[in-house]
């Protein structure tokens, strides 16, 4: 007897048939949230300052404000890296520093490319059942496109813009996009269908 066993046939179960799970990460930090990583940030630079000057002296205050400082930035780096919305193919997850939370696809009605209160350029989930604020999830926000991309912190919110919407066509989300924005986009950013 041989201990080789014949190969059976059949769908290899051992790969997943969607392929890997793809991430798109987006999100806007809230004022409210801003001001508390800020605060949080200004408290670590008062405490590590604080503790350098009792254990050394006086003379070491500028150490002092110095190891604060670098303190403070990594922990707003820190705080603002993990305040985050993460799209993938499966879910979408909320992710503050604390928590973090899913929400299945099957939540969302629609997603909308608008105009927010502060005339900056929104692109927004509709949800349904939720205890979200006005049942949206706000994935991001940029200002008015009037131009070609001419810095990184544009072609990194032009790569956004393309990886929400493939990642919403391919879950089959309608989204509504304002003419002008829509026009924008075609025409500076090469993104969008021009509007009709």
């Amino acid at each position: 007897m041989s201990d080789d066993v014949p190969p059976v046939s059949g769908p290899d179960i051992s790969r997943r048939s969607r392929g890997p799970v793809r991430a798109v990460r987006a999100g806007v930090v809230t004022g409210r949230r801003t001001l508390t990583y800020s605060a949080l940030a200004v408290l670590s630079v008062l405490v590590i300052c604080g503790a350098v000057v009792a254990l050394f002296g006086v003379n070491r205050i500028f150490t002092g404000l110095l190891a604060g400082a670098v303190a403070g930035i990594a922990l707003l780096v820190a705080l603002f890296g993990r305040d985050v919305v993460v799209l993938t193919d499966r879910a979408i997850y909320r992710r503050t520093p604390w928590a973090e939370s899913r929400l299945e696809w099957d939540r969302v009605v629609a997603g909308r490319f608008a105009l927010d209160e502060r005339a900056r350029w929104s692109l927004a989930l509709d949800l349904t059942g939720g205890d979200e604020p006005h049942d949206e999830l706000v994935l991001l926000s940029i200002p008015p496109v009037r131009h070609p991309v001419s810095n990184a912190y544009e072609h990194r919110k032009r790569e956004q813009v393309a990886e929400i919407r493939r990642i919403l066509r391919e879950q089959r989300i309608p989204v509504t996009v304002l003419p002008e924005i829509a026009a924008a986009l075609h025409e500076h950013w090469k993104l969008a269908p021009a509007a009709r």
